[in-house]
């Protein structure tokens, strides 16, 4: 993982050979940055900014995204989205990570940052690091009363660094039990994760057993394939980004079934 310093530079670089190749911020297929990890030391970069669906939407028309999250225009995530491309989504790794944001051009960006949720993928190749960002965060950066004429400018460059979730309420994890999901096949969705914010590792443990890694199937879900039928009741361990690990023991029960949300009571810190 690159410290703050390291990459300053690299992105630095990045820059540079996007303006030999054509211009700074005026073409396509810049090169993107080193990923932002959750060590990154907590300084201000430079990224592009765009938004796309409703103008005070959550993005996505289903609401949803390529992180698997839904009704992501409600409670905790409540449009304040964005879709990162490559370093800062991750193949998915990235998913649940938390920004400040803030821009000061032009004359509508109020300076004063705002929190947001990495809940989708961008492709667009426009600068090292891109945000394209619901409707309703970006025009969360206007000063009050600008929100319409800021989204008007349609693109911009603001100033992000990376920052620790925090969900009001003592609100724990979730873990949502993918539709398909039976007793040789579990599919796991893992949301409103405090602290680093995104999950790199997923363990289960039937009763009795061991734990068993899951795979990482797409976005914020993992899977186990087993021959060996779960039964339940079923322990999780989680790993973030930082390498803080959690276990809850028993919290998807006997008789479990797909597509079922459960509530655990475990949360990292903020």
């Amino acid at each position: 993982m690159a410290s703050s310093s390291l990459l300053a530079t690299q992105l630095a670089a990045a820059v540079v050979l996007s303006a030999m190749v054509g211009g700074a911020w005026s073409f396509t297929n810049v090169p993107p940055g080193p990923n932002i990890t959750a060590t990154f030391g907590g300084n201000w970069l430079t990224a592009k900014a765009t938004w796309y669906g409703k103008p005070t939407g959550a993005g996505p028309d289903d609401n949803g995204g390529a992180c698997g999250y839904k009704d992501v225009d409600k409670p905790p995530f409540s449009g304040m989205l964005a879709c990162g491309n490559q370093p800062i989504f991750k193949d998915g790794f990235g998913c649940g990570s938390c920004f400040e944001i803030k821009c000061e051009k032009p004359v509508e960006c109020s300076n004063k940052p705002i929190t947001i949720f990495i809940t989708d993928m961008n492709y667009e190749k426009i600068a090292p690091y891109h945000f394209d960002l619901s409707g309703t965060a970006f025009g969360k950066m206007a000063k009050g009363g600008l929100e319409e004429k800021l989204r008007k400018a349609g693109e911009l460059e603001l100033q992000f660094r990376r920052v620790k979730c925090k969900y009001p309420g003592g609100a724990k994890i979730a873990f949502h039990i993918e539709k398909g999901s039976n007793p040789n096949y579990l599919a796991l969705l893992v949301k409103n994760v405090a602290g680093n914010g995104n999950i790199v590792e997923v363990d289960v443990k039937d009763k009795g057993g061991e734990f068993q890694p899951m795979k990482h199937s797409w976005g914020a879900i993992f899977r186990l394939d087993t021959p060996k039928p779960l039964k339940g009741p079923l322990s999780i361990r989680l790993t973030t980004e930082g390498g803080g690990k959690l276990v809850q023991d028993d919290v998807i029960p006997v008789g479990w079934k797909a597509d079922t949300l459960i509530m655990s009571k475990i949360q990292f810190g903020g």
